[in-house]
């Protein structure tokens, strides 16, 4: 019943800049942690960006620098703001977040369905 809802990805050339956004809908108790993963054709999925419901964020080495994870909590909204973007950064990015929906201490994984940016040379 909980869905999350990605948007911004496209095609960009590199130096250039996007911005992801992934709304969460649906009834829950709350949402934790939100963060932002991508992966690459042949790769792993990896963590590019997390930020916790205060604020607090952390970031993967290879985008230290040039991208910024906000949130907007009263919108249930993630964001990731991508700069400088290089070729190395095309990926699918999906959105991902720690949700309570069948109680208040129990978080649980949610996944968005990924958004594709693709950054050209």
């Amino acid at each position: 019943q909980v869905q999350l809802a990605e948007s911004g990805g496209g095609l960009v050339q590199a130096g250039g800049s996007l911005r992801l956004s992934c709304a969460a809908s649906g009834s829950f108790f709350s949402i934790n942690a939100m963060n932002w993963y991508r992966q690459a054709p042949g790769k792993q999925r990896e963590l590019v960006a997390a930020i916790t419901r205060g604020g607090s964020t952390n970031y993967a080495d290879s985008v230290k620098g040039r991208f910024n994870i906000s949130r907007d909590n009263a919108k249930n909204t993630v964001y990731l703001q991508m700069n400088s973007l290089k070729p190395e950064d095309t990926a699918v990015y999906y959105c991902n977040a720690k949700i309570a929906y069948y109680s208040r201490n129990s978080y649980s994984d949610y996944w968005g369905q990924g958004t594709q940016v693709t950054v050209s040379s």
